[in-house]
C-alpha cells in the first residue's frame, strides 16, 4: 500500500474486525486505495508528498494571475521548499530564478500546500517555468484522513450492499444514496475550481 490516507489497522478497528484476523485485509487495502484515489480525482489534487523531489515544467500562457504585486504563476500544490529550484527559458536554456515569493503567505506554518509563485513587481516571461520540488501537501489534512476512512468503510461494506441496497432488520431495505453527504462535506473545502 502506498499513498493511502488511512491505515489498515485502524480501518479494522471501525469496521470492528480482529486485528489479527487477516482474511480481509486485501479487501480492507484495496478499499482504501479506491478511497483516497477517489478523493484525488473529487478535488482535482492529492494530499501525499513525493518523496523525493520531481522537476514539472508548465508553460506560463494561461497560468498567470496579475495584480499590484506582480505576477502569480499558479502551480500544482507544493509540500516542501527545502531544495526547491525555479528555472525560467526554454528548450535546453533554462536560468534558476531567486526573486519570488510563495503563495498563500503563511502556506508552511498553516500546514497547507503552496499553490503560486509570485515573481513581486515582476514577471514570469512567455517561455516556461520549471520546478524542481516535492509537490503534494506537507502532512495529509484530518479532514482528508477522516473522509478516507468514511468512504473506506463504505467501499468494504458494498459487499454486503448488491446494487447499492442494505437490508436492515430495524429499517428494512434501504437504498444507499450515490454520494455520503459527510465524505463530501470534509472534502468540499480542498475541491479545486473546474472539479466536482
Amino acid at each position: 500500500m502506498a499513498n493511502e490516507y488511512g491505515t489498515r489497522a485502524i480501518l479494522k478497528s471501525t469496521l470492528g474486525i480482529e486485528a489479527d484476523d487477516t482474511t480481509r485485509d486485501a479487501r480492507i487495502d484495496r478499499a482504501l486505495t479506491a478511497a483516497a484515489r477517489s478523493i484525488d480525482k473529487t478535488c482535482g489534487r492529492r494530499f501525499w508528498l513525493d518523496d523525493t523531489p520531481v522537476l514539472r515544467t508548465y508553460r506560463t500562457q494561461d497560468r498567470i494571475v496579475c495584480d499590484d504585486d506582480g505576477e502569480l504563476l499558479l502551480v500544482d500544490d507544493i509540500g516542501s521548499v527545502a531544495g526547491m529550484v525555479v528555472e525560467t527559458g526554454s528548450g535546453s536554456s533554462f536560468t534558476a530564478v531567486t526573486d519570488y515569493e510563495t503563495s498563500p503567505d503563511n502556506a508552511a506554518a498553516d500546514g497547507v500546500a503552496i499553490t503560486g509563485l509570485r515573481r513581486v513587481n515582476g514577471t514570469w516571461g512567455t517561455g516556461r517555468v520549471r520546478i524542481t520540488t516535492k509537490f503534494g501537501w506537507p502532512t495529509v489534512p484530518a479532514d482528508i484522513v477522516e473522509a478516507s476512512y468514511i468512504q473506506a468503510s463504505r467501499l468494504f461494506k458494498r459487499a454486503d450492499s448488491p446494487e447499492g441496497i442494505l437490508g436492515s432488520a430495524e429499517w428494512g431495505v434501504v437504498r444507499l444514496s450515490r454520494r455520503d453527504p459527510d465524505v463530501w462535506a470534509l472534502i468540499e473545502p480542498y475541491i479545486l475550481p473546474g472539479f466536482a
